[in-house]
């Protein structure tokens, strides 16, 4: 955030920044609180009432990591509430244990480190040639070579040479979180 206005020793958001910043975290804090309450409409709203919320109180930040935090921090508080508060008016029996679980710390960073991590590889991935990038992403999703080759209507060795390539050009891109990636898929499986 290169330009947010000082007031009061605290950040404030102009509408461009709110925009940017909108649409650079809205699709992330809706999984983020689909983890939570497994109801993607509703994480949507959740997520629109945090930022309606922001802009309506003018909220003030110290910068922009201080920002973050505090969307996912009121994303899961939200969405905490939204399960309380459905648990009593409906006979879902939405049980404690599982609503502590998700109030833990614990549970919040993990789900902040994969949705995080989430977005940087995303983010290297789209920086590949578009048939490498398809290749890749059916690849995280599982898919053997010979299943990628049928569902892209390729061969065997485009899918490798495009692979290898890929690789290639991940791998620069992706050193620096190394061990937060390892850690993510060790502990998503």
């Amino acid at each position: 955030m290169n330009h947010l206005m000082q007031a009061n020793k605290k950040y404030i958001l102009s509408l461009k920044e709110y925009e940017r910043l909108f649409d650079k975290l809205y699709t992330s804090l809706c999984l983020f609180a689909n983890k939570y309450i497994g109801d993607l409409d509703q994480s949507k709203d959740i997520v629109q009432d945090v930022f309606v919320k922001v802009w309506e109180d003018n909220v003030g930040f110290q910068n922009e990591n201080n920002i973050k935090s505090y969307l996912y921090t009121s994303v899961k508080n939200k969405s905490l509430d939204y399960l309380k508060s459905k648990r009593v008016k409906t006979t879902d029996n939405f049980p404690i244990t599982e609503i502590a679980k998700l109030e833990t710390e614990s549970f919040f960073l993990r789900e902040v480190v994969v949705l995080e991590t989430s977005n940087i590889i995303e983010n290297a991935i789209n920086t590949l040639p578009n048939k490498c990038a398809q290749i890749i992403r059916l690849s995280i999703k599982d898919f053997t070579n010979t299943e990628i080759a049928e569902e892209l209507d390729i061969s065997i060795n485009t899918v490798k040479a495009q692979k290898k390539i890929a690789y290639k050009r991940l791998r620069p891109l992706l050193k620096d979180y190394f061990i937060l990636i390892a850690f993510v898929f060790d502990n998503t499986n």
